[in-house]
């Protein structure tokens, strides 16, 4: 089985992956961008892809909404990895030898209580997290730092000189596992729609009503604008579903109050939260 993910080997996303599916039987795809990633899953060079959508401290990738719908591919599930970020260099350098540190700017945005005990260092933001370790270690860059998993630090052969220095301690990144229809079940206690409503008072509220009537939960509510000079926007929504209700019925009560109504994928809650 074939694995897309955004980012080199040793990211969060193949941590992410490996946890989601057997660890010992997947084969990780890697991918520079997150389009390149959806691309290398309808060309059929891979299964599934696993996509970063909200990080507990950054919050909601908006983008990557956008990718799915468009994609026309569908949400099969979802992963919460607890993310530990890790400061790590060369073996025997120390935290006084380094004059810059190089990861993603997310991941250098999650550690800046750390980062600013050391005004001198400075900071360049990169692709990726392992792929900022694997440049330390093929080239063997002195005073050079990065900031990525643990598993990256064993993969590329560094020294961790500072674990954990995520400012969030309850710092998480959910996943979306994304696949073809086919792939998919059809069942879940989950699902995740869009939709657009239109431009007058109230036209978001009668939703969200008609929503509550249904005894379903509102998880996440998430706008996103459409691009089409109008002001109009897309509502991205999670939904936990009732035992006497499923997509279906959903769709169909909602779609009298909104447009371009789509059901991006039905799956099943992800509850606990794993361990990086």
């Amino acid at each position: 089985m074939k694995i897309a993910i955004q980012g080199e080997i040793g990211c969060f996303h193949e941590v992410a992956a490996r946890q989601y599916f057997n660890y010992d039987t997947i084969e990780i795809v890697p991918c520079s961008t997150f389009d390149l990633t959806l691309n290398t899953l309808i060309a059929g060079e891979a299964d599934f892809a696993i996509m970063a959508i909200e990080n507990a401290r950054s919050g909601s990738i908006l983008y990557n909404y956008t990718l799915i719908r468009e994609s026309g591919m569908k949400i099969l599930g979802e992963h919460n990895l607890r993310i530990r970020q890790n400061l790590m260099a060369l073996h025997g350098q120390l935290i006084t030898d380094i004059r810059e540190i190089r990861s993603h700017p997310i991941a250098l945005a999650q550690c800046m209580t750390f980062l600013s005990q050391f005004p001198g260092i400075t900071l360049i933001e990169s692709d990726d997290t392992a792929g900022s370790a694997r440049i330390i270690s093929e080239n063997q860059l002195k005073g050079v730092a990065a900031i990525a998993s643990s598993n990256a630090a064993e993969i590329y052969g560094l020294e961790i000189l500072a674990p954990g220095i995520e400012t969030y301690k309850q710092n998480y990144t959910r996943f979306f596992v994304v696949g073809g229809e086919d792939k998919g079940n059809k069942k879940g206690n989950k699902v995740s729609i869009c939709f657009s409503t239109g431009h007058k008072p109230g036209s978001l509220a009668a939703v969200l009503v008609k929503l509550a009537e249904l005894e379903i939960n509102l998880s996440k509510i998430q706008s996103v604008p459409r691009l089409n000079g109008e002001w109009e926007y897309m509502f991205y929504i999670d939904l936990e579903l009732s035992k006497n209700t499923n997509s279906d019925v959903i769709k169909k009560v909602l779609e009298k109050y909104t447009s371009n109504l789509e059901v991006l994928g039905v799956y099943f809650k992800g509850d606990m939260l794993y361990e990086s």
